[in-house]
This record gives structure tokens, sequence and C-alpha cells, in this order.
């Protein structure tokens, strides 16, 4: 384990890297590493245990609401019962906007992406298809001198959008050709492999080693697919492909066809539009499209509540029923806003979503969303600086393609590429970091940015609520974002009067500071301070948060 020494530092705790000990985390024991102290239990958690063992003081509000926009979500989870947002106002089931809010029996949140026959989106659009698709009326075929000054920003945007989708319809469409194969040889391959393996106990070892005696050649994948051979060498390694991507199964292979067909077919199909099934008008903002469905299960679609579920556990698990796992407070009550389907999320419903959550009581936003391009970024920007004026916080996922957001666009954001500026002071934007406090911390998917990724937070091999009563791990940015969440909601249960600006201080000047080099994501073995990956090169620290807000909060009196 590592040995430390600390130092005073501005709102925060030094940890200096000494040594650690080649002994892996106990899953089994472990679960909740993240919630861990560093000090106490030699685990780079969040400390929140470490509040929760001294706090002796009651919350001042009885309930904090935080919306989730995200996918549909199991509200059936024994996990999350009793830990919904449920409008006062609203009367289930009687088809009658009983608040006037503009939605219909919006009971416990909304489906943004509702359609019009009480179904949901499955597959959308990417968001560079829609900006080709919008914008090649305005700029196809066409060269930059013939461009006027004001449409150039849009044009260069148009020609990056075009050159992505290039890129992707050539390696999903490759991919799709490959499973076609694999699906097409798969009975001769299993065949074939019965001889040397009647009980088909081969492991991918097996396989090399039987691939080594009988291979005739050393092609590659892609040149046997072509070449469609069928050498006994070539049906050994078509299975060892198939294993080295985790697909043990000829079900397995097809689930992923379907997926990468639906890929190539839908979310990079120009002439796909989704939004014919919810029946609004994608160009204007308005209230109402969609339904109240926010946990659909439909025979036959693919079910898209898994994501939100995760991500709202770790806020709002109950902490009390002894089973599962603990959010951070049963006074959270969940807002669950559905604007995710498996592609990019419309500007549209990001911005309403963010209207809804604050005209109905939210204090905080979790968004673990997250796409390269923003075809109506000004729509959103509104929306951020609404929930400013109201004093609600916005927190974003920073994203899992493992680059940096300062240089590489990333979306939703309060900041404006064209000219460098941030629209406002109530965004926090959160990267990932994982139980190791070593070169790996950072995890090596995380997106980074000195400019636009405030702090880290534990992303990586987390423990969560999944659908259908059960847990499972998962790692991304997305499980990030509801660490700080859930901290921004404990804050201000204790400390209500508290203002937007300064509850997103607080969480940024009581991070803990880790004095140590790490492998920058996105490159094989650069090493790199992990203080120059964020604006505060700081892990969040719930303990340091409730000590400095309580701090805050007696000095405003």
């Amino acid at each position: 384990m590592f040995l430390v020494s600390c130092k005073s530092t501005k709102g925060s705790n030094f940890y200096s890297a000494k040594s650690i000990s080649n002994n892996e985390l106990k899953e089994i024991e472990l679960k909740n590493w993240f919630q861990k102290d560093y000090l106490l239990d030699t685990i780079p958690g969040i400390s929140l245990d470490k509040w929760y063992s001294q706090n002796k003081k009651k919350s001042k509000k009885k309930n904090i609401i935080v919306a989730v926009i995200d996918t549909q979500i199991d509200i059936k989870h024994e996990d999350l019962q009793n830990q919904f947002w449920v409008n006062p106002n609203e009367i289930p089931n009687n088809n009658i906007d009983d608040d006037h809010n503009g939605y219909v029996d919006d009971v416990n949140g909304w489906n943004f992406t509702g359609t019009k026959n009480g179904s949901y989106i499955v597959w959308s659009n990417y968001e560079y298809v829609r900006i080709v698709r919008d914008w090649s009326v305005f700029f196809k075929d066409k060269t930059e001198s013939q461009i006027t000054v004001q449409d150039l920003q849009n044009y260069k945007e148009y020609q990056r959008g075009l050159k992505m989708l290039e890129q992707k319809n050539k390696y999903y469409k490759n991919w799709l050709k490959s499973l076609k194969h694999i699906i097409n040889i798969y009975p001769s391959v299993k065949d074939t492999l019965k001889y040397f393996f009647p009980k088909g106990d081969y492991t991918y070892k097996k396989l090399d080693s039987l691939y080594n005696t009988y291979k005739v050649n050393n092609k590659t994948y892609k040149q046997r697919r072509d070449d469609n051979d069928t050498d006994l060498g070539a049906l050994i390694h078509y299975m060892m492909v198939c294993l080295e991507v985790n697909q043990k199964t000829l079900a397995d292979v097809q689930d992923q066809e379907a997926q990468i067909d639906s890929t190539v077919n839908k979310k990079l199909n120009i002439n796909f539009d989704e939004r014919i099934f919810i029946g609004d008008n994608p160009k204007i903002l308005e209230k109402g499209y969609g339904n109240n469905n926010i946990c659909s299960t439909l025979e036959g679609v693919r079910s898209t509540k898994k994501h939100c579920t995760k991500v709202s556990g770790i806020i709002a698990a109950n902490r009390e029923n002894k089973i599962g796992i603990e959010g951070f407070s049963n006074h959270i009550k969940i807002m669950p806003l559905n604007i995710s389907s498996s592609g990019d999320e419309h500007d549209k419903d990001i911005a309403m979503a963010i209207r809804y959550a604050v005209d109905n009581g939210a204090k905080v936003i979790n968004m673990s969303i997250g796409k390269e391009f923003s075809l109506n970024k000004e729509w959103v920007f509104d929306a951020i600086k609404y929930a400013e004026d109201h004093n609600v916080l916005l927190i974003h996922a920073a994203g899992n393609d493992g680059f940096n957001i300062d240089e590489n666009p990333y979306y939703p954001s309060d900041y404006t590429y064209e000219n460098g500026k941030e629209v406002s002071e109530n965004f926090i934007s959160v990267g990932s970091t994982s139980h190791h406090l070593d070169s790996t911390f950072v995890s090596n998917f995380s997106n980074y940015g000195k400019k636009n990724v405030d702090l880290f937070a534990p992303g990586e091999k987390i423990f969560t609520t999944s659908t259908g009563d059960k847990y499972e791990y998962d790692s991304g940015t997305s499980l990030s974002a509801p660490m700080v969440s859930g901290t921004a909601a404990l804050i201000w249960l204790y400390y209500p009067k508290l203002t937007v600006k300064e509850v997103k201080q607080i969480i940024l000047d009581s991070g803990t500071s880790y004095d140590l080099e790490v492998i920058l994501p996105g490159s094989k073995d650069k090493k790199v301070p992990f203080s120059e990956l964020s604006k505060t090169g700081k892990v969040l620290n719930v303990y340091n948060a409730m000590k400095l807000a309580e701090k805050v909060s007696k000095n405003k009196k």
C-alpha cells in the first residue's frame, strides 16, 4: 500500500505517492471502493464513508431533487424504491395536464424520445449525420472561397462532420461485413472444432496452440475473410477472433451484427430520421412532445433502461435497506428525464430537459451524455444560463474518447469553442479515475482538458444498480459525474442557502490533489502530471466538500 505525506494546500489535501504493493483490490470486499478515504483506507475514493462516520447533524432540507438526463430507467429496481421524485400536482393516468406545465401525466419525469404511439426511440442519428443532412443544401460541393464570413464557421463544422461520416461509414460497413462473414462460417467452425474439443472446452490459448500447428499462412483476418478461406488454420483463426472480442456464442455474434447493422442503416443513414416517430418539429423549441413512459418494456423492442439505472443508483440508492449499494442520501429524489437512445442526443431534447428540470424543482442536473458535434448549441447555452438564473447546478460527464476536450469539441458544454469563453458558472465537467494510485490512475478512456474538465472522480470498475434488480460493475465518466451530482445534492441538503456558484466552487476547491505522473489517456505510455489534465488537478472529496460548505455557510450569516 502507499505511504503518504500530506501537506496543506488551498482547500485540499495533497498526497504524494511513495510506494505501492502489488496486491489487487478484492472485488467481493471492496464493491464500494470509490466511497473510501485515502488516509483511512489507503484507497483513493471520494471519502463519503468518512463523512458519514463522523457526521452527527441532520439535514436542513427534507428532500432535494436531482434530475438525471439520460436513457429510460428501471423505476421498479429494489434499491431505488422511494427514491424517485413524484410530481405533487399531477394526477396519474387521467390524460390531463393537471399542473399546466405543458406535460400530460408527468408523474415521475418525462420521456422526450417517446413516440406518438407510446413506444420509445431506440436508434437515432449521430449528430454529424444531422449536420450533413441539414447543411448540405448550403455547403455541398462548395469550396471555402465561396463561403461568406458569417457562414464560415458552420461550413468548417459541415466539413468536419462530412469527414467523420465518411470515416465511420467505412469503419462500420467493414465491421458489418466481418460479422456477416462470421455468422455464415460459424457452423463450419463449430463442427470442425468438435473434432479437437468434443466437449467444446476450448480457450483462446488452446486454439492459438492448435492454430500454430495447422495454419498454412500468416494472413490477417481481413485477408482470410475477403479470400473466403476455409482451410483448417483459417477456421481456427475465425473462432480466435470471436473469443478475442468476447463473442463466445453464435447468439453473441448475431446480437452484435444486429447492433452494427442498425448503426450503418440508422445511426449513420442520412435518410433515416427518428423524429418522424416522435412527431415533433425538431427545428423549434416546444413543450409536450414525447410521452410519460420513463420505464417502458415492449416485446421485440430493445430495452434502453440500463444506463440511467446505473447512474441513478450511484446518486440515490437506498442507504438503509441493507441490500445492494448505498447512494449519497435517502433524501435525494431522482427525476428521470429520458433523451438518450443509441446514437446522439438532440440539442432540442437537452435544452427542453434542462428547462423541465429547472421548472419542476430540481437543484442538480446530472448529464452523463455527450457528443462531438452540436447542431443547435445556442439552445443548450440558453438552457444552461436559464438554470444558472434559477440557482441550479449542472454536472456533465467529460466523455470516454481519451482525448483533450480543449482541442476536440465535446457537447453539451458551457464553453464556446469559437471564442474560448464560458457562458455560465454553474457547469462542472468530470473525468474518470481508477483505484490504482500509479501511472494508470486516470482511466485510459477518460477525456481530459486543462480548460474544460473541472475535476476527476472515480469512474472505473464501479459497482452499481442495473436493470431487473441486478447489480454490476461498469466503467465510464458516466459514473464519475453522478458522484459529483450526489455531492452537490448532499451539500444543499445541509446548507440550503448556498448559491450555485458557491456550491460549484466548494466542490472544486475541496478536491484531493495527488502528486504523481499518469499515462495520458489515448496514448500508449506518454506520462504527464495528473495536475495538468483538469482545471483543478483534483479528485472529488465529499468529506472536504462538506467541511468547506459548513465554513462558507457560517461566514454567510
